[in-house]
């Protein structure tokens, strides 16, 4: 019939299809996209085959092989290790063994091919190229070390390219956790948070939320597992996780006597942790100290000018079940500040702790309590800088305060 539509192609059931070729393309090339991203994605979260990383390295190989013989100047015996070494980060040990292999005959291709030119030369000993004996150690030497690393990597069940991206995650988990909420108009805070060692995990952790009917309440734990750096960091990943869990779900009271019979669960031969949990009203400024063992908070009375030491009892976390936690009452009022930190903020070697307090809270006066709201952010940070910046510990600091 004129006028109608002329079928471009013909459906699967024999039927005309009046879809244009374009379009099909166009649905083909998307088909194709989604199938490539998913592979890229399942293989490195460490879920898909490494055949395609394989081939890539294995064809690598000749190249190399192939610049040897045309430039052995830039491309000497010992470039096959560039691909030996990405193999060990990429592939699992038994197609690692199989991209060896293949390494080994390029180095037997190379030094066969280079000890031919030599013979067929006039000054044979005069020839500079060619695989030596050590050039061969050193491949097989990285061969033998990036197997081990696979093995590791095979036996722990995370692969470099998804523990990597693990790891990071954890990290900013911890980071997240730890970041106090948004507060009503009037109430700042202020954290910083640095390792020993400026390493990426810390035996001190913090976490927060705000809580109670309407959001009213801020609750804040500041926590440090015995030990610092890596060696705490990754009882410190699994405390954050369990505190974070509790609070909020707990009365305020109950919090510290939960946290104390997790810990002894663990039954970790290096199992106590200090901590301190501050409770304020957002209404009405009043707050309350509860501490496992902790350093005291310190509150500075914006009308006196002064600093008061606000110290709660309780045992350490983590040392016998039952344990009492007593707590300090106090009221945030306006142009107060309450601080809280760790132990790698104060302590001095040879010195009572009482000066490194001192010596904290004086800083704390010049940077924070003397400078205007606005000009604030940054300051626990400046304050790590300033006392404790060389310390080799885990350091953490915590700021509120009032307008």
């Amino acid at each position: 019939m004129a006028g109608s539509a002329r079928p471009s192609a013909t459906g699967r059931d024999g039927r005309p299809s009046r879809e244009p070729v374009t379009a099909r393309l166009r649905a083909a090339l998307y088909r194709a996209r989604r199938r490539l991203r998913r592979t890229g994605v399942d293989y490195f979260r460490g879920d898909g085959a490494d055949w395609w990383a394989f081939a890539a390295l294995a064809l690598a190989v000749p190249l190399l092989v192939l610049l040897n013989i045309v430039a052995p100047d830039w491309a000497p015996p010992t470039a096959l290790v560039l691909p030996v070494l990405a193999g060990a980060l990429l592939l699992r040990p038994g197609t690692l063994v199989l991209l060896y292999a293949v390494a080994a005959g390029g180095l037997i291709t190379e030094s066969v091919v280079h000890t031919g030119e030599q013979l067929a030369g006039d000054l044979p000993a005069a020839y500079r190229h060619g695989v030596t004996p050590g050039a061969a150690l050193v491949v097989g030497a990285v061969g033998v070390a990036g197997l081990l690393v696979a093995q590791f990597r095979r036996r722990i069940g995370v692969p470099w390219r998804g523990g990597s991206t693990m790891l990071f995650d954890l990290r900013e988990r911890i980071r997240v956790q730890g970041r106090v909420p948004v507060l009503p108009d009037g109430w700042h805070t202020d954290t910083a948070l640095r390792p020993a060692g400026g390493q990426s995990f810390s035996g001190d952790f913090m976490v927060a939320a705000r809580t109670g009917p309407g959001g009213r309440v801020l609750e804040v734990v500041l926590a440090d597992v015995s030990g610092k750096g890596m060696d705490a960091g990754s009882r410190a990943l699994l405390l954050s996780g369990a505190f974070g869990g509790l609070l909020g779900s707990l009365p305020a009271h109950d919090f510290l006597p939960a946290a104390n019979g997790y810990l002894l669960r663990q039954d970790w031969a290096e199992g106590f942790a200090t901590a301190v949990h501050l409770v304020v009203d957002l209404d009405s400024g009043e707050y309350e100290l509860l501490s496992a063992g902790h350093l005291p908070g310190m509150h500075r009375l914006a009308g006196a000018g002064h600093w008061e030491v606000k110290e709660a009892e309780g045992p350490l976390l983590g040392v016998y079940d039952g344990a009492k936690f007593e707590g300090v009452r106090g009221t945030l009022g306006p142009g107060d500040v309450l601080m809280l930190c760790t132990d790698g903020m104060v302590e001095i070697p040879g010195r009572d702790l009482g000066e490194g307090m001192d010596r904290l809270m004086g800083e704390a006066d010049r940077l924070v309590a003397t400078t205007p709201v606005a000009g604030r952010s940054g300051a626990a940070v400046r304050l790590i800088d300033s006392v404790a910046k060389h310390v080799n510990d885990d350091r953490a600091v915590l700021l509120v305060w009032r307008r």
